[in-house]
């Protein structure tokens, strides 16, 4: 069981992940994290931390269940999505275990709505096994450096290439649309970039079909990772402050579109 001053601090966050109808809830002692997936090539996590709630107890070492995601959120958002000011949905959630429907309790003004949602077998999950060990290249940016670019390249383009370099150019992102080919160059000394931790020069080609759900957990953030591996797959993870200034994270890992020919770079 789980409780929230303000329900809206769980609803953005799943927002966030809500690309497919259907979420993994896993719950530990550390908190909750929902985990959505699209055609083997892409998975998003939102990790809620224990601390957030006001209330959280998990009796087993870990409970996972599968639900329908677009259903949770209109029942956490049943009171509407903007609320006056100085008034907020609390929240209470129960999960008794396996079979059982997720329960939730809203109460705004004194109004209570009781939501009971069907839980489902969870299915296999990818494991993209992005171990810091196996991490080739990180980059720290600001959010706003990522929104700018999102907004100024080409989204006519099938595919996003990102280069990641010790050397010129650093971090580039590049898109080949109906207008051209286009390229935004981020030096390792920018304002935006946090941190910079390139080994080796790595250009990956990644679907921006897969990558624009990502968008919505940018919009939210401050601050995002972003990292490779050797084999180019990708970790984008967002830090995203919530109104009462508490942190959560919402990772999305995207597998890398087809080998790239030298020629074409």
């Amino acid at each position: 069981s789980a409780s929230l001053d303000n329900a809206r601090h769980l609803s953005s966050l799943l927002r966030a992940v809500h690309f497919q109808d259907h979420a993994t809830c896993f719950a530990t002692a550390n908190g909750l994290r929902v985990t959505v997936e699209d055609a083997k090539c892409i998975q998003a996590n939102a990790f809620i931390q224990a601390e957030i709630f006001q209330e959280y107890t998990v009796q087993e070492e870990s409970v996972t269940f599968r639900i329908n995601l677009s259903v949770l959120l209109d029942c956490l958002t049943i009171f509407g999505t903007s609320s006056l000011p100085g008034t907020s949905t609390a929240l209470r959630m129960c999960y008794r275990g396996y079979g059982y429907p997720l329960m939730l309790l809203l109460e705004e003004g004194g109004v209570v709505t009781v939501c009971k949602i069907n839980t489902q077998e969870p299915d296999e999950l990818l494991d993209f096994d992005f171990c810091s060990t196996k991490v080739v290249n990180k980059i720290i940016l600001q959010s706003e450096g990522l929104r700018e670019a999102f907004a100024e390249l080409d989204m006519t383009s099938e595919v996003l290439q990102i280069t990641m370099s010790p050397d010129k150019p650093y971090f580039r992102l590049s898109t080949f649309g109906n207008a051209g080919s286009a390229h935004l160059d981020y030096p390792k000394d920018s304002d935006l970039m946090e941190a910079f931790h390139c080994n080796q020069t790595q250009t990956n080609r990644y679907k921006i079909s897969l990558l624009k759900p990502s968008t919505k957990a940018l919009a939210l953030s401050c601050k995002v990772s972003i990292r490779t591996d050797a084999q180019g797959f990708l970790s984008l993870q967002y830090m995203i402050r919530n109104e009462d200034g508490q942190i959560c994270f919402v990772e999305y890992y995207c597998c890398p579109d087809e080998d790239i020919t030298e020629a074409e770079l």
